[in-house]
Parts: C-alpha cells; sequence; structure tokens
C-alpha cells in the first residue's frame, strides 16, 4: 500500500520518492481529478484550432502549425504563413479574456483576473512585436465562425495591402 508523507511517498517496491503531490501522482500514475482537469487545457489542437484549419486548408492554403513566426520571439501561433508573413491566432474566450463569454472564477479570483491580465498583455506585446517586423496578426475567438476566420487569414492572398488587411483584420474579429 501507499502511504504518503508530506512529500515524500512509500513506493510499492519499498524504496521512497520526493516531489509535489502533482509529480509523485504521475510517477506512480495515479490519475487526480486536478491531473485530468489540468490535461484538458490543450494549448493547441483545440476543437475551434482544427475548424478553423479545416477552413483554412478547404480554401487551399497551406501554413505551419504551433510555430515561432519569429524565431527570437517565444511565442507561438496557432497557424503561421512565412512568405505571406502572416501569423494566426484562435484565442479561447476564457484564457485571453473574451468581452462577450469570459466569466470570472469564483475561487482564487485574484490569482486568475491576474493570469487573464497578463495573457491579454502578452498578445498586445506579441501583436506589436510582430507588426514592427512586418508581420500580418489576425486574431480569432474560439466562437468565431470558422469559414469566415478562414477568409480573413486568407486576405492577404487577395492582393490588399497588408496595413489596411491587418486593421481590417483585427477589428473585425476582435472589437478593436
Amino acid at each position: 500500500s501507499l502511504v504518503r508523507l508530506a512529500t515524500w511517498i512509500r513506493l510499492p517496491d519499498g524504496g521512497q520518492a520526493a516531489g509535489c503531490g502533482t509529480c509523485v501522482d504521475r510517477v506512480l500514475g495515479i490519475v487526480t481529478g486536478r491531473t485530468t482537469l489540468v490535461q484538458g487545457n490543450k494549448s493547441r489542437d483545440t476543437q475551434p484550432e482544427l475548424a478553423v484549419r479545416r477552413a483554412v486548408h478547404a480554401l487551399g492554403l497551406r501554413y505551419r502549425v504551433g510555430t515561432r513566426p519569429l524565431p527570437e520571439l517565444n511565442r507561438r501561433a496557432d497557424l503561421v504563413f512565412r512568405k505571406a508573413r502572416v501569423a494566426a491566432f484562435v484565442d479561447g474566450c476564457y484564457w485571453h479574456g473574451c468581452t462577450e463569454h469570459y466569466v470570472q472564477p469564483q475561487s482564487n479570483v485574484e490569482y486568475w483576473s491576474s493570469k487573464i491580465g497578463r495573457n491579454v498583455e502578452r498578445d498586445r506585446d506579441t501583436d506589436a512585436r510582430l507588426t514592427e517586423v512586418g508581420w500580418l496578426v489576425v486574431r480569432v475567438w474560439e466562437h468565431d465562425d470558422p469559414a469566415q476566420a478562414a477568409e480573413l487569414i486568407a486576405q492577404p492572398y487577395c492582393g490588399d495591402s497588408a496595413k489596411s488587411r491587418g486593421d481590417l483584420a483585427i477589428s473585425l474579429l476582435r472589437g478593436a
């Protein structure tokens, strides 16, 4: 049987292991409710992202998935079109503070409001940095229609000026 003492546990073979509860659970293969919940928060290949990717692919466009638009910038875009210099992000309503759907949690309010605020701030910083070096940034919410999002992402291939396309894309889907 397993005996848990603070951060030390007794392994079935008689040895001991130390670490945080989550690490110990992972070592032993124990799946708790918290572990399952956290593992469900994927950083890529979410259903909204897959729907947008399918719609963009159906338009005949090819792209890179989950890569850095700029190697020196430690931020990954959901869809990257290197030649066209377009970075597309499919933002989750909760994690990126959607004005329509974000609901503040009941517990640990200070932590979560700070966390979401930092995410939004990082999004704005990413947009500014990419725009400075000539990239078009397209941000869509997870609740946006995938076909409309795909058409917005495809605009750079239609011949309009990059600046007006970028302003249009961001203002249409972000309400900026």
